[in-house]
């Protein structure tokens, strides 16, 4: 069988990704990782992906047993590279040798490999997009940036039990800070809802440089917009990698209740001067995104 050029779900985490990965993930025509065989449970791959999709969206829910489709960071490391995994900064092109790109193409071939109705491999990474490298690997690759408010991602990430913010930027997820944000850092009073809000505007504004870079293959949907319309949204992102929406997708995404609620949350959970510091370090961002 001939296959679709891979597809990418990218965001900064936090964003709506895991669930607009789980939604596309319904089509039978796609193939991707799930947490089993993120746990090294390859044995009976397909009928895993078969599983899933009959099961219901609760299978999917975290904190607890579960079958999911998964980033799949720990199979990644062990199969490609930990370069890929959780790098200090965005890699790029120049970070893509023949090696990694061999291991790159086995990683995605062994994923379709005896799948009889996938098309299209499609996974999903968080942070920084890595789509300069990918876009390498993969020249025809297609991108989905699923970007959301970034007062409510600031938000979020400041209740999860990962965050490392706390520790500064010399111990948390993403590099250390450009010298112009850490001194807008600085100027904020170093506090951990700025330096969340600072997060979200950098890897937003790397997001933004691969866009303007992969053009056609690149395309950004607004989390708060698949929850009002997901019809709409879900179409875009099928077309865009090269799926139509057909029955069995639609049976598949009926098993989910999307709801616009908590999207405004950050306005109970952080208070008007944190809100009103966020928005000042992130305004310009939030407006070409269409956030009041």
């Amino acid at each position: 069988m001939s296959h679709l050029p891979p597809a990418f779900i990218l965001g900064t985490g936090r964003c709506g990704s895991t669930l607009v990965h789980e939604l596309i993930a319904r089509h039978p025509a796609t193939g991707f990782v799930t947490n089993l065989d993120d746990l090294g449970i390859r044995q009976g791959n397909a009928q895993q992906l078969t599983l899933w999709r009959r099961l219901p969206a609760a299978v999917s829910e975290k904190g607890r047993a579960r079958l999911a489709p998964s980033e799949g960071y720990r199979v990644l490391a062990r199969e490609v590279s930990p370069a890929l995994v959780d790098p200090a900064q965005d890699p790029t092109a120049g970070d893509l040798t023949p090696w990694l790109e061999e291991r790159l193409h086995a990683f995605v071939d062994k994923r379709l490999g005896g799948l009889d109705s996938a098309e299209i491999f499609l996974h999903k990474f968080t942070g920084w997009p890595r789509a300069q490298l990918i876009a390498a690997a993969f020249p025809q690759a297609r991108f989905v940036h699923i970007v959301r408010d970034g007062r409510a991602v600031a938000n979020s990430w400041l209740q999860m039990d990962w965050w490392k913010g706390h520790l500064g930027p010399q111990g948390w997820h993403f590099g250390p800070l450009p010298a112009h944000l850490e001194q807008e850092w600085d100027r904020a009073g170093r506090t951990q809802p700025a330096l969340a809000a600072i997060a979200w505007r950098m890897l937003v504004d790397r997001h933004e440089e691969c866009a303007a870079e992969l053009g056609e293959q690149w395309l950004t949907v607004r989390y708060e917009d698949v929850l009002e319309d997901s019809r709409t949204h879900l179409t875009r992102i099928l077309e865009h990698i090269g799926l139509t929406w057909t029955e069995a997708f639609e049976a598949g995404i009926s098993r989910y209740t999307l709801s616009p609620g908590r999207k405004a949350a950050y306005l109970k959970d952080l208070s008007a001067e944190q809100v009103a510091g966020i928005e000042a370090l992130i305004g310009p961002q939030l407006a070409r995104y269409g956030y009041a």
